[in-house]
């Protein structure tokens, strides 16, 4: 049966995609494990520039030509996670302003890469370092806006419009949707606020709601609401919340319930998320998704829970969609050997290869398109050959060759191979690396996988 067109509600055109900005849809998640509850999450991710931080931005940027901080021509100065920068972007860059972001070097490429798609200046500074250092991304940022001229610091830390935002349309939209019947909202603190501005909305409009944190192991922030205990800052591969100071912004008197969450366990809540519900997340978004289930199923009455999903999960293809990422970062399950074999990211059964007869463009679209620089070769599952970049650019240089690129990888390859055998200590790796090679790793004739510096780099990192 068709729907006659008078039956199809959508939306009018717009003059602007910032008219765009909030609204976002509800949905219920369903064939979770809930307890006695029900849950909800907002979709942020919907909104044009990909997160809920462009409701903060379309507020504070407004606010700012308002009392007159931002005048015609003027460059917005932040410091960000990505998230704030790119709602920044989206909205800044239509009002003709210019933008200049210090970004933390943990951040996902894919917001950088997207920043940097629409002219903004990314300056990417360390993510080891707190307040008070002259590298630390906040400090720097505020630094550098002193300097510019006409130039406005958005310090989303501080700036009040950031939970006015949420204050009046984050929550207004939540308690619409749920139809005023709101027990609990589960949100993360990266400025504050969310938490602060939904608290606020909450508190007047609907008491009996409760705010509960989802915080990142290593953040300062649940274990002062847990135990009122101030710890020092861990880290932790999380983008966009927990801190390692309380901002301004974030009013944890507000927060009747907290939840720590591990990486593995945020990672693999956004999955979770992706493939039973279909809803491409953010790592954030896993982080609060966890610690919502955890609150759901502690509940011994019924309650409607609402979550976010924070921002879009094709900003993070990269890193916890990447099973290779996550093995590099000791967060995916895996049986332990001690030996080489605990090194190795990409096994033989997913490691990128070619054959001997492919050609050398194979091999070179291969390499670029696993971001590797040498690729095993196999003929028939049997270890035959390495081709590296090196390999690859002799081979190709050479102009007599009219064939170049479409010679066969066997032609180029390097035959000749040192192999290390998996049951081997990791001390054998030095002589190979010494020698610029990489280690071919073998389990008797069975060829098992590759380990490169940064591999080993990775393993002694997660082991400090």
């Amino acid at each position: 049966m068709s729907l006659r067109s008078a039956e199809i509600a959508t939306p009018p055109a717009v003059a602007s995609v910032l008219a765009l900005i909030g609204k976002t849809p509800m949905v219920e998640l369903e064939g979770f494990d809930t307890g006695r509850c029900r849950l909800f999450v907002k979709l942020e991710n919907a909104n044009p520039g990909g997160s809920i931080k462009d409701r903060i931005a379309l507020s504070m940027i407004a606010a700012a030509e308002a009392d007159g901080r931002l005048r015609p021509g003027g460059t917005l100065v932040e410091a960000t996670a990505g998230n704030t920068g790119l709602g920044l972007a989206q909205v800044g860059l239509l009002k003709g302003y210019k933008l200049l972001l210090v970004v933390p070097d943990k951040m996902a490429r894919e917001k950088i890469q997207h920043l940097r798609a629409m002219g903004v200046d990314v300056r990417i500074t360390r993510s080891d370092v707190g307040k008070g250092h002259a590298e630390y991304y906040q400090d720097m940022a505020q630094v550098l806006a002193a300097a510019l001229p006409n130039a406005f610091y958005v310090n989303q830390f501080e700036n009040p419009a950031n939970p006015l935002a949420h204050e009046t349309t984050t929550g207004p939209e939540i308690l619409e949707q749920m139809g005023g019947d709101v027990d609990a909202v589960v949100v993360g603190v990266g400025s504050g606020g969310t938490l602060t501005g939904l608290g606020r909305f909450f508190a007047k409009a609907s008491p009996k709601a409760q705010m509960v944190l989802a915080d990142p192991v290593g953040s300062v922030l649940a274990p002062l609401v847990l135990r009122g205990e101030r710890v020092e800052a861990g880290s932790w591969v999380v983008e966009g919340i927990g801190e390692d100071f309380v901002p301004m912004n974030c009013d944890l008197s507000l927060v009747k319930a907290a939840y720590e969450v591990s990486d593995t366990d945020s990672i693999a809540a956004a999955r979770l998320l992706l493939t039973k519900a279909g809803i491409l997340g953010g790592s954030s978004s896993g982080t609060l998704l966890a610690a919502a289930l955890r609150y759901c199923r502690e509940q011994t009455e019924p309650r409607r829970v609402v979550t976010l999903v924070c921002d879009t999960g094709s900003r993070y293809l990269s890193k916890l969609y990447n099973d290779s990422w996550v093995v590099e970062q000791g967060l995916m399950d895996r049986e332990l050997h001690g030996d080489l074999r605990d090194l190795i990211v990409r096994t033989a059964g997913d490691a990128v290869t070619v054959g001997p007869e492919d050609t050398l463009l194979t091999a070179y679209n291969r390499m670029r398109q696993a971001d590797v620089s040498q690729l095993p070769v196999l003929d028939d599952g049997r270890l035959i050959g390495l081709i590296d970049e090196s390999d690859l650019l002799e081979a190709v240089e050479d102009r007599r060759t009219e064939a170049r690129f479409g010679q066969p990888v066997a032609t180029a390859m390097t035959a000749r191979l040192r192999t290390l055998q998996a049951g081997q200590p990791l001390d054998a790796l030095l002589p190979i690396f010494e020698r610029d090679e990489v280690a071919i790793v073998m389990e008797g004739r069975e060829f098992l996988g590759l380990i490169t510096r940064i591999d080993l780099i990775n393993y002694l990192r997660r082991a400090a």
